[in-house]
């Protein structure tokens, strides 16, 4: 079986679903990675790339708070 042919019969959760589950675990995963990338601009006090890294951080998560609010809604049936 190939990813193009799964519909959630092997995880047992849609598509939809499952790719927005990924998304927002992608974007918080993103987000403590960027923590990471924060930590050394500022020690090699390169504040260009830390404000670059807390920007990409604040994107990831607005969009995890999205991707939450919307998995939230189409699991509770709103």
């Amino acid at each position: 079986m190939t990813s193009e042919t799964e519909t959630g019969g092997v995880t047992g959760t849609q598509d939809k679903d499952y790719n927005l589950i990924w998304y927002v675990e992608a974007c918080l995963s993103n987000a403590l990675r960027l923590e990471t990338y924060i930590q050394d601009a500022e020690r090699a006090k390169d504040t260009e790339v830390a404000d670059l890294f807390r920007k990409a951080q604040a994107d990831s998560r607005k969009g995890a708070e999205l991707g939450k609010e919307l998995l939230r809604a189409r699991l509770s049936g709103s």
